[in-house]
């Protein structure tokens, strides 16, 4: 299965050790065009991968994922792949959001 990540240089980087590509993102222009390239929509200059290139899984970053919120939503409605994935960034989590195991134990409703 074939992954992308998009969030800051040193996560990319940490990705790369392990065989992910990935694009860095600090703007919303960066993280608009690496979201454009991935899920195949394309830009005027790079244009779209064909289908069997595109990622199965996008890994991005609660920051990028601020960023690109109406995107992301949009993509995830359509129940397309790339399947996206939010992680925390270099930094931690965002102030506000859960963290994947507090929305598990509010799904199931265990309380410790």
């Amino acid at each position: 299965m074939k992954y992308f990540v998009i969030g800051e240089r040193e996560l990319v980087l940490a990705f790369a050790l392990v065989g992910v590509q990935g694009s860095a993102a600090v703007t919303r222009s960066e993280a608009l065009d690496s979201f454009f390239r991935v899920t195949g929509r394309g830009t005027a200059i790079t244009g779209a991968p064909a289908e069997e290139e595109r990622p199965k899984v996008l890994i991005i970053t609660e920051q990028v994922a601020d960023m690109l919120a109406d995107e992301v939503i949009n993509w995830q409605m359509r129940g397309d792949y790339p399947l996206i994935v939010e992680i925390p960034g270099i930094q931690g989590h965002l102030a506000g959001r859960k963290t994947m195991t507090d929305a598990i134990r509010e799904a199931i409703g265990i309380h410790v």
